[in-house]
């Protein structure tokens, strides 16, 4: 049975920082990555990583803020976010792919994670 399963949501200040993970079992990927979705919006790309840690690719809104990784022998990918804003804050999902790279067209990711609060205040 596939599973990811996140943690290190919370809520922190702007310009703030925190780190997400998230644990993959029941089988390995080809791609990993974090997506969001803000009430009331439509769920966003943020980050994707492929499995031999190469080829990160980031939404522009968080380049240069956000840093995804991935540690193949724990199958866990991790997304370190620092100077967080305000339009950071929703609920971060962990998704995978079974085959090809990342993507930002959030219907071709296979997996998902429960999701994660995330939370900025200004």
């Amino acid at each position: 049975q596939v599973q990811l399963v996140e943690s290190g949501g919370g809520s922190v200040q702007a310009g703030g920082s925190l780190r997400l993970s998230c644990a993959a079992s029941g089988r390995t990927f080809s791609s990993m990555g974090w997506l969001r979705q803000a009430p009331g919006k439509t769920r966003e790309f943020v980050a994707g990583i492929s499995w031999n840690g190469g080829n990160p690719y980031y939404a522009d809104s968080v380049k240069g803020r956000f840093t995804i990784s991935r540690d193949n022998a724990e199958n866990t990918v991790y997304l370190q976010m620092n100077s967080l804003k305000p339009e950071d804050t929703a609920v971060y999902y962990c998704a995978a792919k079974i085959m090809g790279g990342p993507t930002p067209m959030w219907y071709e990711w296979n997996y998902w994670g429960q999701g994660t609060q995330v939370t900025v205040s200004s």
